[in-house]
């Protein structure tokens, strides 16, 4: 990362192969200029983009800061009016991670951080600070459902004894965008089409995918979004991320940069594609109703805190800004440091009381932590507070249980709508000569402190050189994917750009997939029938990143069933001594069994032992589970045979490369459903009374990928 004399290019992006023509029809055409900068060419008339007050704009893709590398300044008139439009826009929903879940719980410390900080919550190992996290999509409303193919919001509150502190994160390490300046634009592209009010909750269509191909500095986002992490299994089975570099000072006001990530102790899992459509069909809650049970029951959700720590001097050799939230720092890199556990054990006690009127604002940090000059943290720091203003109706916001702190707290703060206390006594302002009675005093000692970095350049409006380069990184992820998720992610693509109308939008996205890697570029192109266009010319050279295996879900498997659930398709009749092994080996491994029956009143096993069921066949398809079981007897398969819910759970389960346990009776069953001798595989297991511990230890691979290259056409 370079840090001195720099060339400030603006829109340092990869346009320079775009042409006008290649915008769609529109009042404004897309120009590049020299340098990489984007700027609006007037076609028909004399029409230009302004402020609400009609200004014109001479930037729309920068906001103003102090230096190529510096903080965004607040005069930006432009940059705070259309954020604040934004955060306005939808009563009373979010704008954005409308549709959320969330629960209570604790974060402990397990290492001690006090070398590198003075953050109250990293001092004492074992200590416990009360959390509150709310998980939730990006681009849905309130009602969508749940397996959107979409980031997932990780947004963590911690009630520090200094105060509380959020970490308002997503499951992906990296964003969109560059500059806060262009977050209403990227939400409009991917939000339904305001002509037509649809898609709802998806990505797969035009005004997305044009915004996409003309945002460069988006492909290492679009890499993740069209991976299988942004089709999570459960909110229990992914990572969060604090996606920006953030700042730890210690007492002496030294600094140490710092990313934060969240790891899942039960390990990554996915879903497939065709696999979150049918869940969603049968439980648009499915995420939702997998959080309850699992808090309900006992089974604590748990993540592993770590960070990544390191000084100026790593910063300026690493290859890419750390300032950049489209890039991370590979784990083989610096290595991540767990430093602590999030355990969530309660769920909420009314819904919209807690995780719908819980407050997040990035800019709530203990003394201890301190911001980058991050632009599009910078510009989050402004956005949070106004949107929740808006939102919730009064600045008193902080009064409702949820967003209070659990320390002790003073201010002359007063008034306003809502407000549940006031200071006491004659004066409500600072200074004052009140002495004990005056109120709250200033504590130079505790209180927060920034650090004292110095700023120094011309106000202006640019993106550095440092953060031009926007394929290196791409490539890099797509590269670290097992043979089974890159197929994914080149699957992905293609069904999301035919779902694309415009022609022009589809082949400028496919020569930008050409310069992110070869091969993935000509399958999406050959799998849409297009003749592939010239790869797209990027700004700066890309640079042989490597490859990180902790990008991939596949190559670091948790290699357990626990925390998983099993479908057992079964019926009346079935040998009791091979269903209850299976049982007890799944509980044995920490997973959970559902028991799925032609009648809801459950079965009667062969030694007279009555099994409640969970759920009806019709209600139960495989796609809500992880492994399946069909234990049968002979008088009980003949219903299922003539059944199509029956046959659609097993020949799912075959499709969604799923481990399959079946009794000999269940065999004509597999038949029907094209799953013959010739077809099976290792995932297919005849189950007895002896192999059913066997059988469970199969399922910590969680999928048979092999099985997918002679099942799928795309293949």
């Amino acid at each position: 990362m370079a840090t001195g004399k720099q060339r400030p290019v603006k829109r340092s992006a990869s346009q320079k192969g775009l042409t006008p023509a290649s915008n769609p029809a529109g009042p404004h055409k897309t120009g590049v200029g020299k340098g990489g900068e984007i700027h609006q060419q007037s076609t028909s008339s004399d029409i230009y983009l302004t402020t609400q007050q009609g200004i014109p704009v001479a930037d729309d893709q920068n906001s103003l800061r102090a230096g190529s590398r510096g903080p965004t300044l607040l005069e930006d008139f432009h940059f705070r009016e259309k954020i604040f439009h934004f955060d306005h826009e939808r009563i009373p929903e979010r704008v954005v991670h409308a549709r959320g879940y969330g629960a209570h719980g604790y974060f402990e410390l397990t290492k001690s951080l006090s070398n590198v900080t003075r953050a109250d919550i990293f001092q004492r190992v074992g200590e416990k600070t009360e959390a509150f996290v709310r998980f939730s999509t990006v681009a849905g409303s309130k009602g969508s459902f749940d397996l959107a193919r979409d980031v997932r919001g990780f947004a963590v509150k911690l009630y520090t004894k200094q105060g509380n502190w959020d970490l308002v994160g997503n499951n992906i390490p990296v964003f969109f965008i560059q500059d806060a300046i262009k977050f209403p634009d990227v939400i409009h592209a991917v939000k339904p089409e305001p002509d037509r009010g649809f898609p709802q909750a998806q990505s797969a269509h035009d005004t997305f995918w044009d915004f996409i191909s003309l945002t460069p500095e988006s492909l290492h986002m679009v890499m993740w979004i069209m991976s299988d992490r942004a089709i999570p299994r459960s909110f229990r089975f992914m990572e969060g991320f604090g996606v920006h570099t953030f700042r730890f000072l210690d007492e002496k006001g030294r600094s140490t940069f710092v990313k934060f990530h969240w790891k899942p102790k039960l390990g990554l899992q996915s879903v497939m594609w065709n696999e979150a459509v049918k869940i969603n069909g049968a439980d648009p809650d499915f995420h939702r109703r997998d959080l309850w049970d699992a808090i309900t029951n006992g089974n604590f959700p748990e993540w592993e805190l770590g960070v990544q720590l390191f000084d100026q001097k790593f910063a300026d050799k690493f290859a890419f800004d750390v300032l950049d939230a489209t890039k991370l720092i590979p784990e083989e890199v610096l290595p991540v440091q767990i430093v602590g556990r999030l355990v969530l054990d309660r769920v909420v006690d009314n819904f919209f009381a807690e995780t719908e009127q819980v407050a997040f604002c990035t800019q709530n940090i203990p003394p201890g932590i301190d911001f980058s000059d991050d632009p599009l943290l910078q510009g989050r720091n402004f956005s949070y507070l106004d949107t929740q203003l808006k939102r919730l109706g009064s600045p008193n916001f902080t009064h409702l249980p949820v967003n209070a702190p659990r320390c002790p707290f003073a201010h002359f703060q007063q008034d306003g709508h809502m407000a549940m206390h006031n200071p006491k006594g004659r004066a409500n302002y600072e200074p004052n000569s009140w002495g004990e009675e005056g109120g709250p005093r200033e504590t130079p000692s505790l209180g927060f402190r920034s650090f004292a970095e110095p700023v120094d350049g011309p106000k202006q409006r640019l993106r550095p050189e440092s953060f031009a380069d926007h394929y290196s990184q791409a490539r890099m992820f797509y590269r670290s994917q097992t043979v089974p998720e890159q197929k994914h992610i080149a699957d992905a693509v293609v069904f999301e750009l035919s779902k694309v109308e415009q022609p022009h939008i589809r082949e400028r996205m496919v020569a930008h997939l050409l310069t992110i890697d070869k091969a993935l570029g000509r399958k999406v192109g050959e799998g849409l029938g297009l003749n592939l266009p010239a790869p797209a010319v990027p700004a700066k050279k890309p640079i042989d990143a490597g490859t990180s295996e902790a990008l991939s879900i596949v190559a670091r498997g948790p290699g357990t069933f626990a925390g998983r659930k099993l479908g057992i398709l079964a019926t009346s009749g079935a040998d009791a001594k091979t269903f209850k092994a299976l049982v007890s080996a799944v509980e044995k491994a920490g997973g959970v069994c559902d028991l799925v029956v032609p009648k809801i009143a459950g079965i009667t096993l062969s030694d007279g032992t009555e099994v409640a069921a969970k759920q009806k066949i019709d209600g139960g398809p495989s796609v809500l589970f992880d492994a399946v079981a069909v234990p049968t007897s002979e008088e009980g398969i003949g219903p299922l045979l003539k059944d199509a819910p029956s046959q659609d759970f097993v020949r799912d389960a075959f499709a969604h490369c799923k481990f399959i346990a079946f009794t000999p009776d269940a065999k004509p069953l597999l038949e029907m459903c094209g799953i013959t001798d010739d077809v099976l595989d290792e995932g297919c297991i005849e189950l007895t009374p002896a192999n059913g511990a066997a059988f469970v230890k199969a399922c910590g691979k969680l999928r048979l990928w092999d099985r997918e290259a002679s099942i799928d056409l795309d293949a």
